[in-house]
């Protein structure tokens, strides 16, 4: 079984709670039993999120030597320059890390998304951009390091898409659904 999950903000990407933390966790919402997330996202990130009860599918899908790409729509402060995005593109370095080269661009109307429960954080006189990443890896937090390390702090950040599979336009934040065919029947390209 594979699922697909519009995961809201403030929602840990495991079904355990964390000792002392206001965030909400998967289980409030209703999955089947024996399906566990594959990859995370943070708590502050929203998007999509697949869930299987297939062990082998994380590292299928997953792994970085499976070149699957993850794309995320990115609301970043003030409008990155060709430059900024060229440098996204060749690789940042993030702590001792240098990211691999992946795909950037400005989003052009800016994608049509639901506010944001609290709302975003806006500054009257520092403009915001939507932009787009497309990554084959996941480190934690790495798009909001790459986008700070531009100049382009994350305002907002939601994975869109993971391999072949988008998040649905008609699936409301907090809601999941089954997508079909077993998992290990799925083609991920």
């Amino acid at each position: 079984m594979l699922i697909a999950f519009h995961k809201p903000y403030g929602v840990l990407t495991q079904f355990t709670p964390e000792p002392g933390s206001e965030f909400r966790t998967l289980a409030e919402f209703g999955f089947p039993g024996g399906v566990y997330p594959i990859g995370r996202l943070d708590a502050d990130s929203e998007g999509l999120l697949l869930l299987g009860d297939e062990p082998a599918l994380n590292a299928r899908l997953l792994h970085p030597k499976q070149a699957h790409i993850r794309r995320y729509w990115v609301q970043v402060e003030r409008v990155p320059t060709d430059d900024a995005l060229r440098a996204l593109e060749g690789g940042v370095t993030i702590r001792d890390y240098r990211t691999l080269p992946c795909r950037a661009w400005r989003l052009d109307p800016p994608p049509d998304v639901p506010p944001r429960d609290p709302p975003v954080r806006t500054r009257r006189n520092i403009p915001d951009c939507w932009i787009a990443l497309e990554l084959t890896e996941g480190k934690n937090r790495q798009v909001r390091r790459m986008t700070a390390a531009t100049g382009h702090p994350t305002l907002r950040l939601l994975r869109v898409r993971i391999g072949r599979f988008d998040l649905p336009d008609d699936l409301p934040a907090g809601r999941w659904q089954v997508l079909d065919g077993p998992a290990r029947n799925l083609a991920l390209g």
